[in-house]
């Protein structure tokens, strides 16, 4: 695991404590890209119940609060694949 994906990922633990959480580090596929110096490229899958009760939008601002110290730094680019509480089985 590198050193980015496990700050990302001890934020969000931090924050939301996830039933599952997936981080993929895309950087490799931006190689090149002139902000790909500054920080990586990763797509996050998170299943919380802190999403419980809260739309779309309202989850992908908890996540993006949660590494908000990382942005500009660590992480030049954040996706968020799934934000989902368990009980949700949405593909």
């Amino acid at each position: 695991m590198s050193e980015r994906i496990a700050l990302i990922e001890e934020r969000l633990r931090a924050a939301l404590a996830p039933d599952s959480l997936e981080i993929i580090d895309d950087s490799a596929a931006h190689a090149g890209h002139a902000g790909a110096r500054e920080g990586g490229h990763f797509t996050v899958s998170i299943i919380s119940t802190a999403f419980a009760g809260k739309t779309l939008i309202q989850r992908h601002r908890l996540v993006y609060a949660a590494v908000a110290d990382l942005m500009h730094g660590e992480i030049h680019a954040l996706s968020i694949a799934k934000a989902r509480t368990p009980g949700e089985t949405r593909p």
